[in-house]
């Protein structure tokens, strides 16, 4: 309305042109937007106040390398050398404060899997000591604690990743390629990526914001400024950013560091029975959950009277959609807790409250619950 009246304006009196562009530029959209408080264009605010949580780590590690002289017959039969050599690297990574007053820094666990000692740098310059509370492999999930005085340090909150949705905006943090803090943005792009053979627990995140090289163990950030992933991994044939990231997502995480924190490791549960996807059978509209494939003799689930061919719907209020998201929750459940399966068998909806029991071999972690 504004710019038709403008134009006619101009038709009345050609000589006020100049003045009339001006008006326009300053009352572009954008700006009126702005004053009006419809929308803002910049994630500035949310930058400003996320960015101090998320540090650069510095780990050093021991490696073992084939010594190249132990090859040489001659060299082998005249000198004593080792077979192999033992060198200090140096990799750098990204991280989160999550609790400030204790000290306490999600990363990633392949950042840190051969860490002899490491260094952590905050946004503001200082660089604290750290030692390694615990790693989980199977989620790629570790916890590093700080070393000395812990003042001024600040926390991002953790919000809720079973919350957010396909098309959200997102900010990813961290030390990409280890030139310092760098913010990109994006959308989450997929939810629950399973097969990518990264994890053995996985329930990916997938976002198009940037994430390279040393991003990992930074924060996924959402609009809210609310952390809601950790960033671990990337899709790239030649190693940088092609838009497909991800992220563990902020729930896995933190049950993953609760049992970091007080055992220094993840014990992990099982009630004995193994879960497949449903296929055909989703094509049902609104059906979802997970088909039990077999029941172990003398286990848990046995004992709960669960049985081959019920179907999973949902574990303490949550719906399952997928088996993997079935064997990411028992498998995350503390040691003896107890949790309530609400599940389906021959069309009748039923009730079992089952205590969760020591996890079996690693090697069959991701196929037997």
């Amino acid at each position: 309305m504004f710019i038709r009246s403008s134009l006619k304006t101009i038709k009345r009196w050609p000589n006020r042109w100049p003045l009339l562009l001006c008006m326009l530029l300053v009352w572009s959209p954008a700006n009126l937007a702005d004053a009006r408080g419809a929308y803002t264009q910049t994630v500035a605010p949310v930058v400003k106040e996320t960015t101090p949580s998320v540090v650069n780590i510095s780990v050093y590690a021991r490696v073992k390398q084939d010594n190249p002289l132990y090859n040489d017959p001659v060299f082998r039969e005249f000198f004593d050398l080792p077979k192999q050599l033992e060198k200090e690297i140096q990799a750098t990574g990204s991280g989160v404060i999550v609790d400030a007053e204790r000290g306490f820094v999600l990363t990633a666990n392949h950042v840190v899997a051969q860490i002899t000692r490491a260094q952590v740098t905050t946004k503001d310059g200082r660089k604290f000591d750290a030692k390694l509370v615990g790693r989980d492999p199977a989620t790629d999930i570790a916890v590093l604690q700080l070393q000395g005085p812990k003042g001024n340090l600040k926390a991002i909150p953790m919000g809720d990743s079973d919350k957010i949705e396909v098309g959200d905006f997102v900010i990813a943090i961290g030390n990409p390629f280890g030139l310092g803090q760098t913010v990109t943005s994006g959308i989450i792009s997929a939810l629950g990526r399973t097969g990518l053979g990264k994890q053995g627990y996985e329930d990916f995140i997938q976002t198009d914001a940037s994430i390279n090289p040393g991003n990992s163990g930074g924060a996924l950030v959402s609009f809210s400024g609310q952390l809601i992933g950790i960033n671990t991994a990337i899709i790239s044939p030649a190693g940088g950013n092609v838009g497909i990231g991800f992220a563990v997502p902020i729930n896995m995480a933190r049950r993953v560091m609760e049992q970091l924190v007080q055992y220094g490791e993840v014990r992990r549960g099982q009630i004995g029975i193994s879960v497949r996807d449903l296929g055909a059978m989703a094509s049902k509209e609104g059906y979802q959950g997970a088909l039990i494939g077999d029941v172990v003799g003398g286990s848990p689930a046995e004992n709960a009277g669960l049985q081959k061919g019920d179907i999973v719907k949902s574990v303490d209020g949550t719906p399952i959609g997928s088996a993997s998201q079935l064997r990411n929750l028992i498998g995350l459940t503390p040691l003896g807790s107890r949790m309530e399966l609400k599940f389906d068998r021959n069309g009748m909806t039923r009730n079992a409250l089952i205590e969760v029991g020591p996890a079996k071999a690693p090697a069959r972690r991701t196929a037997d619950q």
